[in-house]
């Protein structure tokens, strides 16, 4: 799958968990908790959300890797 529309489904999958998310206003390399004020439980459903979307194993110790827009596209990329 071609990073743009892994980026596509990442967005959506982002927007069901903070619908008031404006894939516009993004910025692919800045830290997304701080951009769309994800508290912890909300950025472990996303998190939960492309593991089941992408039906990839994301384990604990690799959250702090997924700290941008661009990190987690590289991420699902590298495992589907």
């Amino acid at each position: 799958m071609e990073p743009a529309q892994l980026r596509t489904i990442i967005v959506e999958s982002l927007r069901r968990v903070a619908p008031e998310v404006d894939p516009g206003s993004l910025d692919a390399g800045a830290p997304l908790r701080d951009q769309v004020d994800l508290d912890s439980m909300d950025y472990l459903n996303f998190l939960i959300a492309l593991h089941e979307r992408f039906r990839i194993e994301i384990p604990e110790a690799d959250y702090e890797r997924l700290r941008s827009l661009d990190d987690i596209v590289a991420y699902v990329a590298a495992r589907t």
